[in-house]
Order: structure tokens, then C-alpha cells, then sequence
């Protein structure tokens, strides 16, 4: 579920993950203004050996230009700059069907493992569903 506070597409997501666990946040995505910003950030997370779990890259179905990584406290964040803004108050939720999801990420890029094991309070089955996956 991507849930939005503003004209964002979404602000904050819970999905159910391969562990199967509920109740788990998945991430909370901060919007800047240009896709250089999001270059930016990745740049900054560099200098300042702060790991980058996934991108810079775009999502094919949103089009959202995006880094991920995690804060301080564990939970994944998304910085991301474009995709769809809305603005009309009675706009019905979009509802994208597996296919469309199976997209994963524009260009040929591939969703990282982890993307769809880790979430916010961390659970014991995350380490073997990573180990299988190869980290």
C-alpha cells in the first residue's frame, strides 16, 4: 500500500514482503525537485560511506527517478524526484496489476533481493531469505 500525505503519487509504503510478515513498513520516500538532486544525494551518501541499496535508477511503472538506502534507525528511505504528482482531490488510487509490478525498474535494471525481503522492524526470516538470494 503507497500512501501519499500530498500531490506525490506516495510518501509512505507498507507491502507484504517475502517473509510474509504484516505490518511491516517498507519505506518512506522523501520528493526533491530534480533528478540531478537525487545524483545529489547518491553523491553525498558516497563521501559519507553511507550504503546505497538500490539506484540511482527509474521505476518503470511510476517513471520515479530514485535512489534507496537506509537511516540511522534502520527504517529504508527513497529519495525520488518525478513521476506522477497529483493534484486532483477526488483522483481514484491507481491500482497496478503483477504484470505491471513484474516491470520492476526502466532501462533493464533488475529490483535488488533485498527490496523484497528487508522492511522495518527487521524479522529473523530476512537472513535466510538473503542467504538463498545470494548476500
Amino acid at each position: 500500500m503507497w500512501l501519499a500525505s500530498n500531490q506525490k503519487s506516495y510518501d509512505v509504503t507498507y507491502t507484504r514482503d517475502q517473509t510474509r510478515t504484516r505490518g511491516r513498513l517498507h519505506h518512506i520516500a522523501f520528493f526533491v525537485d530534480q533528478r540531478e538532486d537525487v545524483l545529489r544525494a547518491a553523491d553525498i551518501f558516497l563521501e559519507h560511506g553511507i550504503v546505497m541499496e538500490s539506484g540511482p535508477h527509474k521505476h518503470a511503472i511510476q517513471q520515479t527517478f530514485f535512489l534507496y538506502t537506509w537511516e540511522p534507525g534502520g527504517n529504508r528511505i527513497e529519495i525520488a524526484s518525478g513521476g506522477y504528482l497529483i493534484y486532483a482531490p477526488d483522483h481514484e488510487a491507481v491500482v497496478w496489476s503483477q504484470a505491471e509490478r513484474a516491470k520492476g525498474q526502466a532501462w533493464g535494471m533488475q529490483t535488488v533481493a533485498s527490496f523484497h525481503i528487508k522492511g522495518s522492524p527487521p524479522v529473523p526470516e530476512e537472513d535466510a531469505l538473503l542467504a538463498a538470494a545470494g548476500h
